[in-house]
């Protein structure tokens, strides 16, 4: 059990150990409920055959949703960031899930993302606008540069979301990335 727990994202040996003992200390009802709620979400839950976001309904809320301006695709890395973009309110597009970053280094090339069916469905549909909303990281702008050479040839707007120096922050605890961003990020007041 411990080699499975240690399996699992943030989650090494120590961690792993006072799980499994937690596990084993708790009632048989508690261990079957955790036992039957894995069972279940991997059952349950698939992928969106349009957004590759996780649902447990084809396709996703956000691909059906009447109310969402299925003109504009709104591109990330993973399904957790979708959740961040819907705090704000803000955005009312839909989205496209790519299920990681292009990193040469780990072996992750564009044939392991989940870019073909972003491109058909650009093709497919009448996109107005993609935005590129991968991570601030090497990784995540070689991805948005990647995409936005695979996008443009559709004549459809490509944009990226905008880095800098974080709201409440200071300046002088800027790294020089952040603060190389935010001076070439800047807009007109």
């Amino acid at each position: 059990m411990i080699d499975e727990l240690k399996k699992l994202p943030g989650i090494g040996g120590k961690s792993a150990q006072r799980l499994a003992f937690h596990i084993l200390r708790s009632s048989d009802e508690d261990a079957e409920a955790l036992a039957a709620a894995v069972r279940d979400v991997k059952a349950s839950l698939r992928l969106c055959s349009i957004c590759n976001n996780i649902t447990d309904v084809e396709p996703c809320v956000y691909c059906t949703s009447p109310t969402r301006n299925q003109r504009l695709v709104c591109v990330v890395e993973e399904p957790t960031n979708i959740a961040a973009i819907e705090k704000t309110r803000h955005f009312n597009g839909v989205y496209h899930v790519l299920h990681g970053s292009l990193s040469p280094l780990q072996g992750v090339g564009p044939e392991h993302l989940r870019i073909s069916n972003l491109l058909r469905r650009i093709e497919a549909e009448q996109v107005d606008e993609v935005i590129l909303a991968t991570n601030p990281t090497v990784e995540g702008e070689a991805t948005a540069v990647y995409l936005s050479q695979q996008i443009k040839w559709a004549g459809v707007r490509v944009t990226r979301i905008a880095t800098g120096i974080p709201v409440g922050s200071d300046i002088e605890y800027a790294d020089e990335v952040t603060m190389m961003k935010s001076i070439e990020g800047r807009r007109e007041v």
